[in-house]
């Protein structure tokens, strides 16, 4: 398989927003009832469910479980709704019926550059049940993640809820949130008088806000407890589970929190204010109205806040899409998660190191071992080279320090944080002899990838849809079975009590981090034949300390090429 084919492959099984999962949403309504006159009751086993807008049939799924999908949980955010903090659907009568998922909100396409999929009315949510009588179960809301510019609640079977449901017993809910430009945009004339969720910027953030309001008002209905919510999210998805926690908005919203390979990044206002001209002047010069950057700069200069306010209306998602730059797989640069001070406070992150932040919740929060192979993969560096080997080795060290050990040792220096959870997901990475359960060269090349945890997490067993035939064997299938089974018993022990050892009893002690010298740090989530593996790690990582084991391991020209290939990294 030549290296332009492989990545194609790559991408079509594993980047999120593929085509071939997400459909847009059918849906049919009678209108022999008001649903309006009607409260959210609660469940009695009958797949036809009323909420606070209207009713809602579901349809059987897979493992005994019911799935409602593509169930509206705003209204579409277009025209005057668009950059404005979400609002509650229209109410609908007769029974809202939808055999589809909604197909996700505006993004690039991941494998065909310059093409783009989606649509602006994309806030929509799923939910799963078991079938069965039982109520006040918990409730696992998972965030999908995509560098927060691409991805849907449904790319691949992956983030499906129907294990999850039928396994732990739990209420499963997923949902599409506005991306890019539409979910994350700031400019001083969309601020002039809007009230402060409005001026945010943050409308993504927004929307994951406004699906857990949903949650709380309606999910009864479901059989669901609403004061038992976990929320969990893998790499952006985990980013904004960490926004979450520091938002006053998000606060009394969920109980308990797991973040898979998230990092706390967050912007400044005034770097979205920077990157909106930018964008504001490209649409200028794309439509005609300036020769060039210089001409539009001068023309826009002159506008009042409601000329720039109706400019960037008037054009369509896809117009202001076009005016951004791809990076990988369709995913663009542009600032997200605005430290604007009403959704997220103004010192961002620095309140783990205070305390000041809103949400302390029990917290579960891991990386996996070779994080950065996935996107070293997808570059131009042969998988052969040494200078792989140590792009892999420390870039996904380095990935760990920012996005677990840090974040972990401010928290658990904290008297009022409950405990935190950290783990390593090995599967799949090489062992000190090179041997990988991964069939061929695959340890090499993938290892214990960015996202290979997804699917042992949520007990789907799919890793990314095509990558089964590559990566996914008869010698390994035991191994990766008991390893899902088993963490999936320590996350529904987390969601129905805070502690993943609490029902868990027949398995090894994960114990929460602390930061006494030599005390437990890392739990390690791994199997080596048919049966899991799990041991504990004692040291920290730090972001220096990385960097002085790589300048101590490495000897020239290796070093420096290293030390050049993490400067650039856009991974954190």
């Amino acid at each position: 398989m030549g290296r332009n084919t492989l990545i194609a492959f790559l991408l079509t099984a594993m980047i999120p927003g593929t085509l071939f999962v997400s459909c847009a949403t059918e849906t049919t309504r009678e209108t022999t009832r008001d649903a309006r006159s009607e409260e959210p009751r609660s469940w009695s086993g009958d797949p036809v469910v009323w909420t606070r807008f209207g009713a809602v049939e579901g349809y059987e799924d897979a493992d005994a479980t019911w799935v409602w999908k593509a169930i509206p949980y705003a209204a579409p955010p277009t025209g005057e709704l668009r950059w404005r903090a979400p609002q509650d659907p229209a109410p609908w009568t007769g029974v809202r019926r939808s055999r589809r998922f909604n197909g996700g909100c505006t993004q690039f396409n991941p494998i065909f550059k310059r093409t783009i999929r989606g649509t602006e009315d994309c806030l929509y949510l799923n939910v799963w049940r078991p079938q069965s009588a039982e109520t006040d179960l918990p409730v696992y809301v998972w965030i999908h993640g995509g560098g927060n510019s691409i991805g849907s609640s449904t790319f691949v079977k992956d983030y499906y809820g129907n294990r999850v449901a039928s396994r732990s017993k739990m209420v499963f809910v997923s949902m599409n949130y506005r991306l890019g430009p539409m979910g994350w945009f700031t400019n001083p004339a969309l601020r002039q008088g809007a009230s402060a969720e409005d001026a945010s910027g943050n409308y993504g953030t927004l929307d994951i806000i406004k699906a857990l309001n949903w949650v709380q008002e309606n999910i009864a209905a479901f059989g669901g407890d609403p004061e038992s919510v976990t929320i969990a999210g893998e790499s952006a998805g985990g980013m904004n589970v960490l926004s979450l926690l520091i938002s006053p908005p998000a606060e009394g919203l969920f109980q308990r929190a797991i973040c898979e390979s998230g990092v706390p990044i967050s912007s400044a206002v005034e770097e979205g204010d920077a990157k909106s001209l930018e964008i504001l002047t490209a649409l200028v010069v794309a439509d005609g109205k300036a020769k060039n950057e210089k001409e539009a700069l001068n023309l826009v200069s002159r506008w009042n806040g409601e000329q720039t306010r109706d400019y960037l209306r008037s054009k369509s998602s896809r117009e202001i899409l076009r005016a951004y730059s791809e990076t990988v797989a369709g995913m663009i640069d542009n600032p997200a998660i605005f430290r604007d001070g009403y959704v997220l406070p103004r010192e961002g992150y620095d309140t783990f190191d205070s305390g000041t932040y809103p949400n302390k919740v029990p917290l579960v929060i891991g990386s996996n071992k070779e994080e950065v192979k996935l996107f070293l993969l997808l570059s131009s560096m042969k998988w052969r080279s040494e200078l792989y080997a140590a792009a892999a080795r420390y870039g996904s060290m380095r990935w760990r320090a920012r996005g677990v050990d840090e974040i972990a040792v401010k928290l658990a220096a904290l008297p009022d944080q409950p405990p935190v959870y950290a783990y390593r997901f090995d599967w799949g990475a090489p062992d000190t002899d090179g041997l990988s359960v991964l069939p061929g060269n695959w340890g090499k090349r993938l290892g214990a990838f960015h996202s290979l945890e997804v699917p042992f997490f949520l007990g789907t067993d799919t890793v990314n849809g095509a990558l089964n035939l590559l990566l996914y064997t008869s010698s390994n299938k035991p191994g990766r079975l008991a390893l899902s089974a088993d963490i999936m018993e320590y996350l529904s022990s987390f969601a129905r009590t805070g502690d993943p050892n609490r029902l868990a009893t027949d398995l090894p002690t994960w114990e929460p981090w602390t930061n006494q010298a030599g005390g437990p740090k890392t739990f390690v989530l791994d199997a080596r034949g048919q049966t899991s593996e799990f041991r504990t790690l004692t040291e920290k990582m730090t972001l220096e300390s990385v960097m002085d084991l790589l300048r101590s391991e490495l000897t020239e020209p290796l070093r420096s090429e290293t030390l050049i290939y993490l400067r650039d990294s856009w991974l954190p």
